[in-house]
């Protein structure tokens, strides 16, 4: 058994490789260990499902270090090692049933995986989920052979994959069952959005309809839907989110809600074991409430708390919740967060119709709560600032293009 050595990070994607630039940055000087389950150096998950899956950009841009980089950090880099068990009583990780290795603070950065849902052929080849750079791999592989893609899920993976599959002249039918995809993120008034996109793309999109079975015999050959209707294609892809990975904090006894629940300091329930990224579910200042976000920007910025509360300094993780996505012509950045059991209304500014706009949501009490800009830039910035300072904003004066939005923000934040 090896002896205390300092702080291990159990996960090698995102999140974990930004703990360890936090913490050397932030001058921690006790040794470092991170353990990743995959094969690979840690690498950038949103490339995954736009530019890489399109071919148009290549593993330098997905992979965020190269190992020197890691040996100038003094790391010890153990990847394609799986943590079978934490022994909080003992202070150690075990790898298996003779090795383990001791800690002194533990950074849980175990990440999600992507649902399966539980239907007849969801393990047939060609069927397919997107969260590895290996299933980016098989997926572009895929595309390159086959005739005809069926998403499973109206998402932001789902409706990625989609944009990529239409780039090489796929055919796509896309299943969704809520009334519209992102219905659940974007609210009733921006989802049509991305509806209207996709279809004008010529996305066969179906909403509101429920997948009874994925078809075939030794691979998948399509769906039947609940109502009977069967739709072909020889590339199933399941976007239906992601389940946090807790199986290990839960069996160690640490406090489990929907990811692993932490403070606004990223601390867990178990002394000195901290989580970040898609697995954390911590206390927000700015919602009053836990908060659990799947996002690049998340996985890149919560370590930076998580570091702070590891060298006794203030640590509050209170940033905006950020994301984009690229499809087709449309780019997008989305800040804040939107309460699915609270109201909220819809204030847009700019050309709605021709998808170069702004739109904001404000409570009930005029305060922003999210702000997403399609196809303009230089003001996502501005949008979160705005969001952050938590005062009522005058409707008319968010509508107006000609009302700069810095003129918005309190005297002095400009």
């Amino acid at each position: 058994m090896a002896p205390a050595a300092g702080c291990v990070i159990v996960g090698g994607g995102a999140a974990g490789a930004a703990t360890v630039a936090a913490l050397r940055d932030g001058a921690y000087a006790e040794p470092i260990t991170l353990i990743g389950a995959e094969a690979e150096l840690p690498y950038d998950r949103p490339p995954l499902s736009k530019g890489y899956l399109q071919g148009k950009s290549g593993l330098a841009e997905v992979f965020l270090h190269d190992l020197r980089w890691y040996d100038q950090r003094d790391v010890r880099l153990l990847v394609g090692s799986a943590v079978s068990e934490i022994d909080l009583g003992s202070r150690q990780v075990k790898l298996g049933p003779r090795e383990a290795i001791g800690y002194d603070q533990l950074v849980l950065a175990t990440g999600a995986t992507p649902q399966r849902p539980d239907l007849p052929g969801a393990d047939l080849p060609g069927v397919l989920c997107l969260r590895t750079l290996a299933d980016s791999d098989r997926l572009r592989d895929r595309m390159a052979e086959a005739n005809r893609v069926v998403v499973i899920g109206g998402g932001w993976i789902g409706l990625e994959v989609t944009a990529a599959a239409r780039a090489v002249g796929l055919p796509v039918t896309v299943l969704e069952t809520a009334p519209l995809p992102l219905m659940r993120v974007l609210g009733e008034w921006m989802a049509p959005v991305f509806a209207d996109l996709h279809r004008k793309q010529g996305v066969d999109l179906r909403v509101g309809v429920e997948v009874s079975a994925i078809t075939g015999d030794r691979f998948a050959t399509g769906v039947r839907l609940a109502d009977g209707t069967r739709l072909s294609g020889d590339l199933i892809v399941l976007g239906v989110g992601a389940t946090a990975n807790t199986e290990l904090a839960q069996r160690a006894g640490i406090t489990v809600e929907d990811g692993i629940r932490t403070d606004a300091g990223l601390r867990t329930s178990a002394p000195d074991v901290y989580a970040v990224g898609d697995v954390a579910r911590a206390d927000h200042p700015l919602y009053g409430c836990p908060l659990r976000v799947e996002h690049w920007d998340n996985a890149h910025h919560q370590p930076e708390t998580a570091a702070a509360a590891i060298l006794g300094r203030r640590a509050v993780h209170d940033a905006v919740p950020y994301f984009f996505t690229d499809q087709y012509d449309l780019g997008m950045e989305y800040g804040g967060y939107l309460m699915p059991d609270r109201k909220h209304r819809v204030v847009v500014r700019g050309d709605l119709a021709g998808r170069e706009f702004i739109a904001f949501w404000q409570d009930p009490a005029g305060r922003l709560v999210a702000g997403m800009n399609v196809n303009v830039w230089d003001v996502n910035d501005t949008i979160r600032a705005l969001i952050a300072e938590r005062r009522p904003l005058d409707r008319d004066r968010l509508a107006d293009p000609g009302v700069p939005l810095t003129d918005l923000l309190e005297p002095g934040r400009s």
